[in-house]
């Protein structure tokens, strides 16, 4: 598992960056303040298409079962839609309910929701 740990955090972190180079200039340029909430759905549809490949094929590889009947691709995206609603909610408290700047946003999601992904990939997704 520590190996499955070391990998989801490699491909988390590039996924994270992803979010963080679609998230970041939407806040500033297209939703900036409070309006930030609104940058998260479209960082995080880009990153959750990258983060699938890279979890699929390199973190969780070898663990579990492969489905090809689309039920494990369901079970990706409703996981992947958690991680938005943490997302979405941990921003809009940083960004409208307390004011701080976008980038505080970031914080809570590249530390909490990892977390809470990478322990429902791993049981439920790819287990």
């Amino acid at each position: 598992m520590i190996g499955q740990l070391v990998r989801f955090g490699i491909a988390g972190g590039i996924s994270t960056l992803i979010y963080a180079a679609v998230y970041l200039p939407l806040t500033h340029w297209v939703f900036p303040g409070d309006r930030a909430v609104l940058a998260v759905p479209f960082a995080f549809a880009v990153a959750v298409v990258c983060g699938f490949f890279l979890h699929s094929g390199w973190s969780f590889k070898g663990h579990g079962t492969r489905d090809n009947s689309g039920r494990q691709h369901l079970k990706f995206l409703v996981v992947q839609g958690i991680g938005l609603g943490l997302n979405a909610a941990f921003t809009w408290i940083v960004t409208d309910i307390m004011g701080a700047a976008p980038w505080v946003a970031l914080i809570p999601v590249v530390t909490v929701t990892p977390l809470a992904t990478f322990a429902l990939n791993r049981t439920w997704v790819f287990g």
